[in-house]
């Protein structure tokens, strides 16, 4: 039997894996599109995936969180992991249904839609594949090679797609439809895999039982749509307020940095279920072994942020002008002002994923991070007005600053942080 170590070695292998097979495809793709379709059509697509956002979001619930840490807990009892599954799934089906239903209604009724009706329908598909793809049970389970080279495969076709039916600008309509078909597509394999290659059967779960599960999600369900507040929000008010030109020049530096912050990812990815599994095991020292992980974990991870932030800072307008084009020359600010949030959130990360979540913290998670959206709003409505993109650029970074800053003060208040180390 494979040792949690050389499990977690493994995972982070396949996901640099695919991280590194995602970064080759948008440094073909983007720079591709951006020319071809143009920032204000490169805008309003973005602007309808935002809007696509807040339904993925609702029909996750929090589960990525609270579904991951509790098959990670019960991994090695396959009936105990089949009943989770089960009762994840028909929640998300049914959140998605009542989703569906919202969606329809929004979007024939409010005249903001209606002009481009199909964009949002097509990409509405994302929702799909997003409520299809167990990815909680991959991390759970720590079996993310499936998830590698289930990605690898669809995204190569849908890579294609882009540059055999994308021509000119009028054809932009067409890439809200290949990356839904291509999401959905990915959500269709996994049940595939998850019924016949991990053996994980679809139970009948009693209302309690679903009950009970739309219980534990709940606070994270709620930090959920607070961070979506201060991630998401920012980029439609920004539509809404100065248009879907503003949009294109934000959301083209912000998939640069999207992409930087990526880089580590893998880490995190893996890492979570990990420590999930190493606080929650009733052996002596396993909670030390879980804080002195921690500690290198932040060293490494901070180190490179520090260097990637540096980097970008010095480069950036290099990096737009070779990504994005002359048209973008608006992100290149943008981009310098972004270039700080990856090592800003490895940190929030680290003291609300890794370490606030594992211990029962999930009120006071939620509570801060509900704190942090109350504070973008008012900074974004502000901003925005003023700086138009850049100030949604500024919102972000004074935001997710915030909230690490309280995550900081509440784990040193608990004890868990001394010296600047976490209490081993």
């Amino acid at each position: 039997m494979e040792s949690g170590s050389t499990r977690l070695k493994k995972n982070i292998l396949s996901l640099f894996t695919l991280q590194a097979f995602n970064y080759l495809l948008p440094l073909i793709t983007l720079p591709y599109l951006v020319r071809i379709i143009g920032p204000e059509k490169f805008g309003l697509i973005n602007f309808a995936q935002v809007f696509i956002t807040y339904f993925i979001i609702f029909t996750d619930y929090g589960f990525n969180l609270s579904a991951t840490k509790e098959i990670s807990i019960f991994r090695d009892d396959k009936s105990k992991v089949s009943e989770i599954y089960s009762a994840i799934l028909i929640l998300k089906l049914l959140i998605m249904i009542l989703s569906l239903t919202i969606f329809i209604v929004l979007i024939f009724t409010l005249p903001m839609f209606k002009d481009n009706i199909y964009i949002y329908i097509s990409t509405f598909g994302l929702v799909v594949g997003n409520v299809l793809f167990p990815i909680w049970l991959f991390q759970g389970i720590e079996r993310m090679g499936y998830i590698t080279y289930m990605n690898m495969v669809l995204k190569t076709i849908s890579t294609i797609s882009i540059f055999l039916l994308i021509k000119k600008e009028e054809d932009y309509y067409l890439l809200p439809l290949i990356n839904s078909i291509s999401s959905i597509l990915i959500g269709i394999i996994s049940l595939f895999i998850v019924s016949r290659v991990l053996r994980i059967k679809l139970l009948k779960i009693s209302g309690n039982e679903l009950l009970r599960h739309l219980k534990e999600g709940w606070h994270l369900f709620i930090s959920t749509i607070a961070v979506s507040i201060y991630t998401i929000t920012n980029t439609f008010l920004l539509g809404l307020i100065a248009g879907n030109i503003y949009v294109g020049y934000f959301t083209a530096a912000d998939k640069i940095t999207k992409a930087l912050q990526g880089i580590l990812a893998p880490v995190s990815q893996a890492v979570y279920p990990y420590v999930i599994k190493l606080f929650n095991t009733n052996t002596n020292g396993q909670k030390s072994k879980a804080f002195q992980f921690l500690n290198k974990y932040i060293k490494i991870v901070t180190f490179i942020n520090v260097l990637i932030f540096l980097l970008v800072l010095i480069f950036s307008s290099d990096i737009v002008h070779l990504v994005l084009g002359e048209q973008y020359e608006n992100s290149i600010l943008i981009l310098r002002i972004l270039s700080i949030v990856p090592l800003i959130l490895s940190l929030n990360h680290t003291f609300g994923t890794l370490i606030m979540i594992p211990l029962n913290y999930k009120k006071e998670f939620a509570r801060i991070i509900v704190y942090g959206s109350i504070f973008n709003i008012f900074l974004s409505l502000w901003l925005i007005n003023v700086f138009e993109a850049k100030g949604t650029a500024l919102t972000i970074v004074l935001t997710e600053t915030f909230v690490t800053v309280f995550m900081y003060y509440f784990i040193r208040r608990k004890g868990i942080l001394k010296r600047g180390s976490f209490n081993v």
